[in-house]
C-alpha cells in the first residue's frame, strides 16, 4: 500500500505544483486571455495567487516531509489543505456550469483525502 500512496502523492504533487505555478505569476489580462482560466473572471487576482500559492505549498508539502523524514505530520495536512482548495474548486466550477471540470476536481478530492488517511 505504501507504493501505491508514493505514487497518488506524487502524482497529486505534480498535477498541484504545475497548476499554482501558473497561478503565482498571472496576472489579470494573462488570466482573461485564457479560456480555460475563465472561472477566475469575478475573483480579485491577490485570492487567485493566494491560491496558487496554497497549490505549490500542498504540492512540496505531499513528498518533502517523508523524503527527508522531518515533520511527517505535514503530509495528512497538506493533504487535507489539497482537499479543502479542491471543495472550493468544485463549488466554483459547478456555479459555472463547468461539470467536466467539477469531476476532475472531484477525483482530485478524493486522491487527496486517501493520502491523508493512509498518512495519518
Amino acid at each position: 500500500m505504501n507504493v501505491v500512496v508514493w505514487i497518488v502523492s506524487g502524482l497529486l504533487a505534480a498535477m498541484f505544483l504545475m497548476s499554482g505555478a501558473l497561478k503565482v505569476p498571472a496576472t489579470k489580462a494573462s488570466l482573461a486571455g485564457n479560456p480555460r482560466m475563465g472561472w477566475a473572471a469575478p475573483f480579485p487576482i491577490g485570492l487567485i495567487k493566494v491560491i496558487g500559492a496554497a497549490e505549490i505549498a500542498g504540492a512540496l508539502g505531499l513528498i518533502l516531509p517523508r523524503v527527508f523524514d522531518i515533520a511527517t505530520w505535514l503530509v495528512p495536512t497538506a493533504a487535507i489543505g489539497l482537499a479543502v482548495v479542491m471543495a472550493g474548486a468544485i463549488i466554483t466550477h459547478a456555479r459555472r456550469s463547468e461539470f467536466s471540470t467539477v469531476t476532475l476536481n472531484a477525483v482530485l478530492l478524493a486522491l487527496a483525502v486517501f493520502v491523508a488517511i493512509q498518512r495519518f
